[in-house]
C-alpha cells in the first residue's frame, strides 16, 4: 500500500513528467493505429505514406484515406470529451457527471440530426452540435440550481434529458430517413466514415476550446472551492459557470459532430487522471486531454482488430469498459448529497 501511495504521489509532485508520459503513450497509440488493422502496414510504409513517398501504393492509400483521418479523429474526440468531462464535473461539483450521461452528447446529436435533415448540403454540423450540447448542459444546470438536487438525482435528471433527446433523434430519423445515413453507427459512436475535410472545423473548435480551458484553469480552481468561497474571493460565479459549460459544450459538440454519440470517455479519463496528478486544474486538463486522446485511440484500435476482418463500433468497446466503472462510481457515491 505504501509503495502504491508513493507511486501515485510522485506524478502529483512532478506533473510535467505525467504530461510527457501521456504524450508519448498517445503518440505510440497513434502510430499503432496507422499500422494495425485488417491489413497490416509496416511502420516504414506508414512513414512513406505520410511523407509523400509511394503515394500510389495500396498501403499508402489505406494510411492516407482511412487510418490517418480515423486516428486524427480519435485523438481530437478523445481529448475533447475528456476535458469536457473535467469541466462539467468541476462546475456541477459532481464526480458522476459526464457529457454522455447528462444529455450533452445527446443534445449535440439531436442538433446534428436536425441540421442534416433540414440543411443537408451545409457544413454547419459542428456549430449546430455546439448549440445542441449547450441546450443540454443548460437544462441540467437549470435543474440543479432550481431544485438543489443531490448528486444522484442530478445524474438521473441528466439521464432523463439524454433519453428525451435520443427519442427526438429517433423521431427525426423516422420522418426523414436520409437525415443520418448510417444512423446505427452514429448512435453507437464510430470513426469509420471520418475524412480529413470533415475534421477541419471541429478541429478548430476543439483547439480553441482546449486553449481557453487551460488559460482559465486558475478560475476553475477557484470555482472548485464552492460558490460561496469563490464569490468571497472575487470570482463572478454564475458568468464563469456559463463560460466553462460553454467550453464543455463546444468540446463535446465538436466531437459528436464527426464521431457520433461516443460515451464514457468524459467519465473514465478524468477520474483516472485525478488519481495520478491530483485536483489542480491546469495539469488535470492537460493530462486529461492527452489521456483521452490516447484512450479513445486505443479503444478504436481494439474495435478494429479484436474481431478483424469484422469491426465493432467503438461505442461498444467503451460501454463494455465504462459500464462497470459507472456502476462502481454509483456505489461509491450512493450517499452523496452535494447541492449545486
Amino acid at each position: 500500500m505504501k509503495n502504491w501511495r508513493t507511486f501515485c504521489t510522485r506524478p502529483r509532485n512532478h506533473p510535467a513528467a505525467a504530461v510527457a508520459v501521456l504524450a508519448v503513450l498517445a503518440a505510440v497509440l497513434a502510430a499503432l493505429s496507422l499500422c494495425l488493422g485488417a491489413v497490416e502496414v509496416t511502420p516504414a510504409e506508414a512513414l512513406d505514406a505520410l511523407t509523400g513517398h509511394g503515394a500510389d501504393s495500396v498501403s499508402a492509400r489505406i494510411v492516407l484515406y482511412s487510418r490517418l483521418p480515423r486516428t486524427c479523429g480519435s485523438l481530437l474526440a478523445g481529448a475533447a470529451l475528456a476535458v469536457a468531462g473535467v469541466l462539467i464535473q468541476t462546475v456541477l461539483a459532481n464526480p458522476l457527471a459526464a457529457p454522455h450521461i447528462i444529455g450533452v452528447n445527446a443534445g449535440a446529436g439531436l442538433a446534428v440530426t436536425l441540421c442534416c435533415a433540414l440543411a443537408p448540403m451545409t457544413s454547419l454540423q459542428p456549430v449546430a452540435a455546439f448549440g445542441g450540447a449547450m441546450a443540454g448542459v443548460l437544462l441540467v444546470l437549470l435543474f440543479a440550481e432550481s431544485t438543489g438536487a443531490s448528486r444522484l438525482t442530478l445524474v438521473l435528471a441528466g439521464v432523463a434529458i439524454s433519453n428525451l433527446f435520443t427519442a427526438l433523434i429517433d423521431a427525426v430519423t423516422t420522418i426523414w430517413p436520409d437525415a443520418l445515413l448510417g444512423y446505427a453507427d452514429f448512435r453507437m459512436g464510430g470513426l469509420a466514415g471520418v475524412t480529413m475535410a470533415r475534421l477541419g472545423l471541429p478541429a478548430l473548435l476543439i483547439a480553441a476550446a482546449l486553449a481557453a480551458s487551460v488559460a482559465l484553469a486558475g478560475q476553475l480552481d477557484i470555482l472548485a472551492l464552492g460558490p460561496e468561497t469563490a464569490q468571497s474571493l472575487g470570482l463572478s460565479v454564475r458568468p464563469m459557470r456559463l463560460v466553462f459549460l460553454g467550453l464543455a459544450a463546444a468540446l463535446a459538440g465538436a466531437a459528436v459532430s464527426f464521431c457520433g454519440l461516443v460515451g464514457f470517455v468524459g467519465l473514465l479519463v478524468p477520474h483516472a487522471v485525478r488519481a495520478v496528478v491530483g485536483e489542480e486544474s491546469r495539469p488535470l486538463l492537460v493530462c486529461s486531454a492527452l489521456g483521452g486522446a490516447g484512450f479513445l485511440t486505443l479503444c478504436d484500435l481494439l474495435a478494429r482488430t479484436v474481431a478483424a476482418p469484422f469491426e465493432l463500433p467503438v461505442g461498444t468497446v467503451l460501454s463494455i469498459v465504462g459500464g462497470p466503472f459507472f456502476l462502481w462510481l454509483l456505489v461509491c457515491n450512493r450517499g452523496g448529497r452535494t447541492h449545486d
